[in-house]
C-alpha cells in the first residue's frame, strides 16, 4: 500500500519539508505570530522534531509521535495555546510557502492541503492570550 508518505518521497523528504517550514517561521516577518507562540513553549528545535514525528504518522508512516506520547490528538496538543484565526492562516501560508520551496505541487498535495487546512481551523480557540 502507498503510503501519502511514500508518494511526497518518504520521511528523508518529510525531514526536508519540516525543516523548510521551521526555517521559514525563524526567518519570515510574516510569520512572527508563530514564532511568538512557540517561545511560549519548548522551542522550535523541539517543535521541528516533533512536528516530523507527527507528520509522518499524519501521512500513514510510522507513528513516531504517538509511539512517544501515546496520542496524536491535535487538539490536545494545541490546547494550552491561544490560536487565532489569523495564526491559522499564516500557519497554513507559511506550510504552502514550504511545500513550494521542496516542489511539492502535485494531486496529493493538495489532498494534504485540504486536510491540513481542515485540521488548522479546528485549532482555533478562546484560550486567552499572554501579554507581549
Amino acid at each position: 500500500m502507498c503510503t501519502a508518505l511514500a508518494s511526497i518521497g518518504g520521511e528523508e523528504f518529510l525531514r526536508q519539508l519540516v525543516e523548510t517550514f521551521y526555517d521559514r517561521i525563524e526567518t519570515d516577518p510574516k510569520a512572527y505570530r508563530l514564532r511568538r507562540l512557540h517561545f511560549r513553549g519548548h522551542g522550535l528545535e523541539h517543535t521541528r522534531q516533533a512536528q516530523f514525528e507527527f507528520m509522518s504518522g499524519f501521512l500513514g508512516g510510522r507513528a513516531y509521535y504517538r509511539e512517544r506520547f501515546g496520542h496524536m490528538n491535535l487538539r490536545e496538543i494545541h490546547a494550552h495555546l491561544p490560536i487565532r484565526d489569523e495564526d491559522s492562516e499564516i500557519w497554513l501560508a507559511t506550510f504552502d510557502a514550504a511545500l513550494e520551496d521542496c516542489n511539492l505541487n502535485d494531486e496529493i498535495v493538495d489532498k494534504f492541503r485540504a486536510t491540513l487546512r481542515r485540521a488548522a481551523h479546528m485549532l482555533i480557540n478562546d484560550v486567552p492570550d499572554w501579554r507581549e
